[in-house]
């Protein structure tokens, strides 16, 4: 049995003037992509953030990575606005007490794993919107993490530049030994499937674990795997599970 990186038991997170999200009960398995997917409002986020040890839960426990090992990409690419690339990703290992040449060449390196090598001095500003998210990957891996967390980092761009950026993402973690857990909130339920081995879905009004369901076959995906059945059938009853789970559902 793979360890655990990361897990929710019994989980309850409380907030002011809204019911309570959870109880959750999620584990982590090392290496394993697992996605989150949800009605606005249904806890994506503070799933994330507990798994992060960013937050608390009110209830319940909570099992995080050791300090230093776990990444966090939000919605935004969230870079320096004043410093170049290479500067924006070495930031992380600087901060964790790495000598700075030696931080700017494992950046460099970094970069180049996203497909940045040769934009090492480029500003945010100079960074198209799918070149940026590539930084702010290129930041999070720098570290090598056991747990990935990633916020809807795709949601902004168009369709063709978050295909190939969640293949990207595929290959950046099958080439890592060993290679970090990843959990990956969407709204996406086709994004859900294609990138993650295990899709959960929230209940929109409890916050709790609706279902949880496997996705067949390897990643990285094959060419045209999205035309394949199983991928067709899992997004399906994925769907229909997310429709179930929303709180005006019609019967």
């Amino acid at each position: 049995m793979a360890d655990i990186v990361a897990a929710l038991t019994g989980a309850v997170v409380r907030y002011p003037d809204r019911p309570p999200i959870g109880p959750l009960n999620l584990s982590i398995a090392a290496g394993e992509i697992v996605a989150v997917v949800g009605a606005s409002g249904a806890g994506k986020s503070t799933t994330l953030r507990v798994l992060a040890g960013l937050e608390r839960p009110s209830e319940g426990q909570a099992v995080t990575a050791p300090p230093g090992r776990t990444a966090f990409v939000f919605q935004s690419p969230t870079l320096m606005p004043w410093a170049d690339a290479q500067t924006n990703v070495a930031l992380p290992l600087e901060l964790a007490g790495t000598p700075k040449d030696e931080a700017r060449a494992q950046a460099a390196v970094a970069l180049a794993s996203v497909g940045l090598g040769e934009r090492l001095t480029a500003r945010p500003r100079q960074l198209s919107g799918g070149m940026a998210m590539r930084a702010s990957l290129a930041r999070a891996l720098v570290t090598q993490p056991d747990l990935l967390l990633l916020d809807e980092p795709f949601a902004a761009l168009d369709s063709v530049t978050r295909r190939h950026l969640i293949e990207d993402l595929h290959k950046l973690w099958a080439g890592r030994s060993p290679r970090p857990a990843i959990v990956f909130v969407t709204h996406d339920v086709e994004e859900a499937v294609y990138l993650a081995g295990r899709t959960v879905v929230l209940d929109a009004v409890s916050g709790q674990v609706a279902v949880a369901r496997p996705t067949p076959g390897e990643a990285p995906r094959p060419a045209g795997w999205r035309a394949d059945p199983t991928y067709r059938e899992t997004v399906e009853a994925l769907a229909a599970a997310l429709a179930h789970a929303m709180p005006d559902r019609v019967a």
